[in-house]
């Protein structure tokens, strides 16, 4: 340390180490950070600019945002007709958006064409600077990978992308996933960077099956929970819901294939912010633990499956022990609030035996739980149900929960 310093420091009475302390980069605890992954601005069909976006986000005590436009990046220059603006939302965006940003930063002009008056959309790498906060609140490049196949949508979200990747296509549903997850790797990989694949709403326009994404493997995640009403969370009489759908996925992969049980996420999937009906903000996020605030590492600890998905419900922590075979949480309490968790695993047997799979093999009251492994269990995993309703609900009876990852597989 500078003398200098050293000598105003002993003046001042204060120990070097008061000094630093404040600084997150030196509290290098473990702790939770809180984020959502699935996000749409003006840049595509979102009706929000993506700084507003940001700036709500931080404010709500959120960690980090990924915006997850359609088949494009927040890049380059783009002007929007005001006209679609408000045509999207209301008479009242352009107002509230130079209300909080400023006369100077918001940028106006007319189309040197049409005449239409436009205005600037600003490039993720410009608004950043406004909104992020070292070891507080950052943003993470990222992109919806938006195709088609069969006549059904193939959406695979991939996370702090150094370029666009274009939708590589396929003659089935499975070879599209297939495709654009082996340039979402080798996008990795020749970019030296931790990117994170996931698939979206797997029962939109219910294009995916339970085997199309068991078959998948380089696939290790996907969307538990999307809050956009229209993403078929419950399915029907003919789909299975989501959660559903886990269990189905992992039954193959953990007791057919032999591979890494898929994990799930929390996502908004958000594209209104006006208050209208749609997809809002807030409804879902994950809950990733790691010592610092990057996209780095918040994607390794996703990949080592240290995170849970939320729609309401906080943990205090969630531990496996590999030698015990013991599964454990326990719930940040809430005033008035009653939980119970369920412990939901897939026996071990026969291919054919549909009751096997997703069976409740406990179920506990009360803010502390745990399970015990028996050796019957191909996985287990814990899905916390408080007895409140959710506070923007995307499905009629929807309660606060938490989804914990599968524990317990082996090759």
């Amino acid at each position: 340390m500078n003398r200098l310093l050293c000598l105003m420091i002993a003046c001042l009475g204060v120990a070097p180490v008061i000094a630093i302390a404040a600084d997150p980069v030196m509290n290098d605890e473990v702790r939770w950070w809180k984020g959502n992954l699935h996000t749409h601005s003006l840049w595509s069909d979102g009706d929000q600019f993506p700084e507003m976006i940001a700036d709500w986000y931080r404010e709500q005590g959120y960690q980090f945002l990924a915006l997850t436009d359609h088949n494009v990046l927040s890049e380059g220059t783009r002007w929007m007709s005001v006209q679609a603006i408000v045509a999207r939302s209301d008479d009242g965006i352009v107002d509230r958006y130079r209300d909080r940003f400023g006369d100077h930063w918001v940028q106006q002009r007319a189309n040197p064409e049409t005449g239409d008056q436009e205005v600037r959309l600003k490039p993720l790498d410009e608004f950043r600077h406004l909104v992020e906060e070292r070891g507080r609140f950052i943003m993470i490049p990222a992109e919806e990978i938006s195709d088609r196949s069969e006549g059904k949508p193939v959406h695979i979200n991939a996370t702090n992308l150094a370029e666009v990747i274009a939708p590589a296509g396929g003659a089935t549903v499975r070879e599209a996933m297939q495709n654009n997850l082996r340039i979402i790797l080798e996008h990795e990989k020749a970019h030296g960077r931790e990117v994170l694949p996931h698939i979206n709403h797997p029962n939109f326009g219910y294009a995916m099956t339970a085997e199309d994404l068991a078959a998948v493997v380089s696939e290790r995640f996907f969307e538990v929970y999307n809050g956009h009403p229209g993403v078929n969370q419950l399915g029907d009489k003919d789909h299975p819901s989501i959660e559903q759908m886990w269990d189905q996925i992992n039954a193959i992969r953990c007791g057919i294939a032999g591979v890494a049980p898929i994990m799930g996420l929390a996502t908004d999937d958000s594209h209104e912010y006006h208050g209208k009906p749609g997809s809002r903000p807030g409804r879902g996020w994950v809950m990733v633990r790691s010592r610092f605030l990057t996209p780095e590492h918040l994607i390794q600890a996703m990949k080592r499956g240290d995170f849970y998905a939320s729609s309401g419900v906080t943990l205090d922590d969630v531990r496996f022990d590999e030698s015990t075979r013991k599964l454990t949480l326990e719930i940040q309490a809430q005033d008035g609030v009653n939980y119970r968790t369920d412990f939901i695993a897939t026996l071990k047997g026969e291919a054919t035996d549909h009751d096997r799979i997703g069976v409740v093999v406990s179920s506990q009251e009360g803010t502390s739980a745990s399970y015990q492994m028996t050796g019957k269990e191909l996985y287990v995993r814990a899905l916390v149900t408080s007895d409140q309703p959710h506070v923007d609900p995307s499905f009629k009876d929807q309660m606060q929960q938490a989804w914990t990852q599968p524990v317990g597989w082996s090759n």
